[in-house]
């Protein structure tokens, strides 16, 4: 099964990755999508397969590069064999998944896609995406916090994907942005409880960093 193999070469290539895009992101990011498509509908094997692919080259992972996933998974899905018509459906939705800043519209076109974006997006929130939000700032050598550091609101993925800045900043400008961006009705019910975590968290983050005892 193309799925088995998929998960095969994915879990290979991404073990012991440090950003908090390892594996184990990807095994949640499959396992969620595959509970959304069970409320939501969707071409099953389609969502599986871009959910295991979808961070196959990503602009974070690859030195950079933009837009590359879709191809790099389509390489691997022909060298299986997998029916080209259906590769054309998996890169696009690799290619779209990822978010592109905070005035960059989504342009989710199909049921699939949305899916695996909410999937995705939901594991950037709550308390998985407080750790995998730190784990990435420390693999990049970025400050927790920043007081005199301005929030940005990106109007283009270049600059989204170029920006530095700090961990907390992060929160401003994708995290809790997130909640109000998620496709299907089952991800946004899942996405409320997650998004209030994250506003406690910074809630006591702020009064431990100004030391109100």
């Amino acid at each position: 099964m193309v799925t088995e193999q998929i998960k095969t070469i994915v879990k290979d290539r991404f073990s012991g990755e440090g950003t908090g895009h390892d594996w184990h992101h990807i095994e949640r990011v499959y396992n969620t999508a595959c509970y959304l498509q069970e409320q939501e509908g969707g071409d099953r094997e389609i969502i599986e397969l871009a959910a295991l692919l979808h961070d196959i080259s990503d602009h974070k992972l690859n030195g950079g590069e933009l837009n590359k996933g879709g191809a790099v998974a389509s390489e691997i899905l022909k060298e299986l064999n997998y029916p080209e018509e259906r590769i054309a459906r998996i890169a696009e939705i690799i290619d779209g998944v990822s978010y592109k800043g905070a005035l960059v519209p989504d342009s989710m076109k199909t049921i699939e896609g949305m899916i695996v974006q909410d999937a995705d997006r939901l594991d950037a929130i709550g308390a998985i995406g407080i750790a995998r939000a730190f784990a990435f700032g420390g693999n990049r050598n970025r400050p927790l916090y920043d007081p005199a550091h301005k929030n940005e609101l990106h109007d283009s993925f270049d600059a989204y994907a170029r920006s530095e800045g700090h961990t907390i900043g992060h929160f401003y400008e994708k995290l809790l942005l997130l909640k109000n961006r998620l496709n299907t009705n089952t991800a946004r019910r899942l996405g409320e409880e997650r998004h209030h975590f994250m506003e406690e968290f910074l809630q006591q983050f702020y009064k431990e960093w100004n030391t109100e005892l």
